[in-house]
């Protein structure tokens, strides 16, 4: 896909993003400041090295370090698979390992735009109660499944702390990446409804700021868990850098003994 924009517009709207100023940028990417004002109005053109200089020290995305090389007129430096492809096999099995491995509690996949991508067995007991079967045809989009009254929201004991908690994720990754689908995503989400927040449940946890906890009901009673995010490290293809999972730990032993015995 070209990029129809030229190669300035794309390091100004992403150096405004990081809220750096010519200079600033200037002095991390180590070129001066007066040649990077003419890349960005155009009347020079940066060198690939250069190109992909300025995003990294602006941490641009791998998917938009692309269209910025070829809006330079340089092909792309990092390709972009399916899951499926042989060549990322060994990714796609650590995935399927972790998954499994981490079961029986729940875990997930998800894409750069909350589509769940694979899920461990533990996952679908939590959506027995889900009543819009739309929500689970695929792609399921996590956050949508979370927040809708016909999804999980009905179950989640602390919807209005889970849910302003899943906004604010979801604000900083627009703010971070300006990506158009999760601009429309998050307009969607925060019109849903918004529950009063009630007072603290008697049986609650204080994680001292460290979490926010999912306290979800369920066949078992209710569950408490805490999330964790994992990335790959150092990776070289766009679909591994946009992926990310979701693990899912017991906040209490209750909800361990129940998920074991389950």
């Amino acid at each position: 896909m070209a990029s129809t924009r030229p190669i300035g517009d794309h390091l100004r709207t992403w150096r405004q993003r990081r809220r750096m100023s010519q200079l600033d940028l200037a002095l991390e990417a180590e070129v001066s400041q007066k040649h990077l004002s003419f890349v960005e109005s155009g009347r020079s053109a940066p060198s690939r090295d250069m190109v992909l200089r300025l995003a990294e020290r602006l941490s641009v995305p791998l998917r938009e370090q692309n269209l910025m090389l070829l809006s330079a007129g340089y092909a792309p430096s990092y390709p972009e698979r399916s899951l499926e492809d042989p060549a990322l096999k060994t990714a796609r099995e650590v995935v399927e390992m972790i998954l499994k491995g981490h079961e029986p509690y729940p875990a997930l996949a998800i894409d750069r735009h909350w589509r769940m991508v694979a899920a461990n067995a533990a996952v679908a007991p939590l959506l027995a109660g889900v009543t819009e079967s739309s929500l689970l045809r695929p792609p399921v989009n996590v956050l949508r499944l979370s927040l809708h009254p016909g999804g999980l929201a009905p179950a989640i004991v602390n919807l209005a702390e889970w849910r302003e908690h899943l906004l604010h994720r979801l604000r900083e990754q627009v703010a971070a990446t300006g990506d158009p689908v999760l601009i429309r995503l998050l307009n969607e989400l925060s019109g849903f409804p918004a529950p009063e927040p009630g007072p603290p449940a008697a049986e609650s946890r204080d994680y001292a700021g460290l979490a926010v906890p999912l306290r979800i009901r369920s066949p078992a009673g209710t569950l408490s868990f805490i999330s964790c995010t994992t990335v790959f490290g150092t990776p070289l293809d766009v679909t591994l850098s946009e992926l990310a999972l979701e693990t899912f730990f017991p906040a209490d032993p209750e909800t361990a003994a129940a998920l074991r015995a389950a």
